[in-house]
């Protein structure tokens, strides 16, 4: 299946290969080492508090003349590598498709439009943009981006009650769906959905419309379109060069097909769509750059009159010290709003306030070659401890040299 990938990738790209060349092939490479210590590794039992993973994000792309280019991200890690990977200590080979789209572009002037189909990364929110390693200055994602929380697209709670007696990481409901217990929801998926999209930039205004199948929260097939077709739009304006702010949303069905007939009489799993709307801002000027989000999702459910919410947002800083070295900074949480079920019962929040505090530094030891370094504090309400703290290492090397040109 990875050589599959690999060959899809080889044929499919957005990135021109040379600035002279009318057509060309490139495929550049992001490869990362990393380790970690952490007792979040002990947590299915004794064992060493130590690991390590790798990390390798290839971009092959195509440009077929000056308008029509394909372009993929294709992610293949051995787990654990990602401070969230740590909760499993199995060590796993992961293959992903980040994006793989085959776009058009057209500019006149200072507007530009960029029509893309296939397989996209969402259009919601901002960090999916620094996935790489290279981009993001520090080593763990946003929580809103990473973390599995108590709800599930193939389960439904049967009230309040027992929405929360469910966990991070680890929901099991009451009222019907697959049985057994297994892992939430992800707010925004970091990886790829079927869809298509359209960008337009024209002076300081920057937007996008995406149609995919499935939710951010939960991707679906492209065979499941014609169920869980659904928008995600964002805009932003640059006020000046260095400061930007923008919005983004989402809306459609989430719950898997399969709860149909669980569904109350005359309603579909359309009838319950999750939600999603977010702000975003980008800073940077001399040596410092601030980036950061807010973010609010809704997931409608049979049994409920206030839908279970959650609410995401965090704040991240860098300090350049030298052309070679700098230091970061993000604080994010993730926090559950109130519900109210049928039956009355209510409560003013589901699962407990998440919060999370990186500090970082890197430095860059050659034009391609990247060092970084951080301590993460992850604290769940009402926990005490440092169990769930991390602290990692990690070696980046950029590949740009793989090229061809042709015309």
């Amino acid at each position: 299946m990875l050589t599959r990938w690999i060959l899809l990738g080889a044929v499919s790209a957005a990135v021109i290969a040379g600035q002279d060349a009318e057509s060309g092939i490139s495929i550049p490479m992001t490869l990362s080492a990393g380790g970690m210590y952490t007792q979040r590794l002990q947590l299915e039992g004794p064992g060493s508090p130590y690991t390590g993973g790798f990390r390798a994000v290839l971009r092959p792309t195509i440009q077929l003349g000056s308008h029509w280019f394909v372009y993929s991200a294709l992610q293949i890690r051995l787990a654990p590598y990602f401070y969230y990977d740590a909760f499993d200590r199995d060590h796993d080979i992961y293959t992903d498709v980040l994006q793989a789209f085959i776009g058009y572009s057209l500019r006149r002037g200072n507007a530009a439009m960029v029509i893309k189909a296939g397989r996209l990364s969402s259009a919601f929110g901002a960090f999916p943009t620094r996935y790489d390693d290279a981009e993001n200055p520090l080593l763990d994602q946003p929580l809103g981006y990473i973390t599995e929380i108590p709800l599930r697209a193939d389960q439904i709670p049967c009230g309040t009650a027992d929405l929360r007696s469910q966990y991070y990481g680890y929901v099991w409901n009451a009222c019907g769906g697959s049985p057994g217990g297994g892992p939430g929801l992800v707010p925004v998926t970091l990886y790829s959905l079927p869809g298509i999209e359209m960008d337009l930039s024209a002076a300081r205004f920057d937007g996008r419309l995406q149609v995919t199948s499935g939710s951010p929260a939960s991707p679906q097939s492209l065979s499941s379109a014609g169920t869980y077709a659904q928008w995600t739009a964002g805009a932003g304006y640059t006020i000046r060069q260095g400061f930007r702010v923008g919005v983004s949303g989402f809306r459609g069905p989430y719950l898997d097909d399969s709860l149909t007939p669980l569904l109350p009489a005359g309603t579909t799993v359309r009838s319950f769509p999750a939600s999603g709307f977010g702000t975003d801002a980008q800073w940077a000027r001399g040596r410092w750059s601030v980036n950061g989000e807010f973010q609010r999702f809704w997931f409608d459910s049979p049994n409920f009159t206030v839908a279970p919410s959650m609410t995401s947002g965090y704040a991240e800083t860098k300090r350049v010290l030298t052309p070679r070295l700098y230091l970061a900074m993000r604080a994010g949480w993730l926090h559950s709003g109130s519900v109210v079920d049928k039956s009355g019962v209510s409560a003013n929040q589901f699962s407990p306030t998440l919060q999370s505090y990186e500090f970082g530094a890197g430095s860059w030891l050659g034009r391609n070659e990247l060092l970084k370094a951080s301590y993460e504090i992850l604290h769940a309400e009402g926990s005490s401890g440092t169990r769930d703290n991390v602290f990692g290492l990690q070696f980046v090397v950029k590949v740009n040299s793989l090229g061809w040109a042709f015309r």
